[in-house]
């Protein structure tokens, strides 16, 4: 295996992980675990606009580099090079 594919193989797990919990951590109806973070944290009303732009920030690009790995590996993973 080529040195480019384990890099990439590793991104492509970490990226997942981190995206799955990212989405999990996201509130939904307000009883996220971000909601409870949030709420600890600072008060109810300050803080958490904040907080969900960035775990939205966050997961967007966790997102995009899981896709991006995942584009790459299926063009490289057979040859090990791009071509």
């Amino acid at each position: 295996m080529n040195p480019l594919n384990i890099i990439l193989t590793i991104l492509l797990f970490l990226s997942g992980v981190l995206t799955v919990i990212l989405v999990l951590m996201h509130s939904g109806k307000g009883t996220g675990v971000s909601d409870m973070i949030a709420s600890s944290l600072y008060n109810a009303g300050t803080g958490s606009g904040i907080l969900e732009k960035n775990l939205d920030r966050l997961t967007v690009i966790t997102a995009t580099v899981f896709i991006v790995c995942v584009i790459v590996m299926a063009l490289t993973f057979p040859l090990g090079a791009i071509g």
